[in-house]
């Protein structure tokens, strides 16, 4: 798990990166949460999703945003850590210019990053988002949204309510050819301390389930 150093819009980022040997392996994005509430690219939930993708053959990248880390710049109220993701991608890109499938994942704050960069880069095949804050931010830019994806939240999330969750799903599921799976898991918290098998589980399924689909249409 190689420490890499990134050219970002504000100077450095810093990242773990696993490269696929595979010329057109999929690439994995994952997306910590909120850095002023201690969110870091070593967050459990972060480092687990990175391994779920790495144990599927894709090249993944997981990299503190501006001002966390060893990275450079200022917390930018998520402006500007969108900019660093879209830098992350088109670096991994660049790395992997075969790569014919893309996903971003992310926790909370990275959620919400993770969904406005698959609005802006048509590439993304898919993605996984746990306990997106749809009570803190604005997602209404999802008008439609491009991907399929899974969400995933907690029934005993008391950062994020699930029924701003369940509204945001409601939202996304009246959207025509677009199939987004919402998983709820009981018991769990916003941090799903005591449920994190029971996510890395559903994420795993998930994936499983959209290999087999898309073989299926082959």
């Amino acid at each position: 798990m190689p420490e890499i150093i990134i050219s970002g819009p504000e100077g450095r980022l810093e990242g773990r990166y696993k490269h696929s040997e595979d010329p057109k392996s999929p690439l994995a994005i994952i997306l910590h949460p909120h850095p002023q509430h201690g969110g870091t690219m070593n967050n459990k939930i972060v480092y687990n999703l990175y391994y779920i993708f790495v144990k599927r053959g894709f090249s993944v990248l997981r990299f503190n945003f501006r001002g966390v880390g060893k990275s450079q710049g200022e917390f930018d109220n998520g402006i500007g850590e969108l900019a660093d993701a879209a830098g992350a991608l088109d670096w991994m890109q660049s790395i992997k210019p075969g790569a014919k499938e893309v996903w971003v994942a992310g926790f909370s704050f990275g959620a919400w990053i993770g969904m406005q960069l698959l609005m802006r880069r048509p590439e993304v095949e898919g993605f996984i988002s746990v306990a997106p804050p749809a009570n803190m931010y604005d997602f209404s830019f999802l008008a439609p949204c491009p991907s399929d994806g899974l969400i995933v939240h907690g029934s005993e999330d008391d950062v994020v309510p699930i029924s701003s969750v369940e509204k945001l799903n409601s939202k996304l599921g009246l959207q025509k050819n677009i199939n987004i799976t919402y998983s709820i898991i009981k018991g769990a918290n916003h941090f799903f301390q005591s449920n994190m098998e029971d996510l890395t589980n559903t994420v795993e399924d998930y994936l499983e389930l959209k290999k087999h689909h898309q073989i299926s249409k082959k």
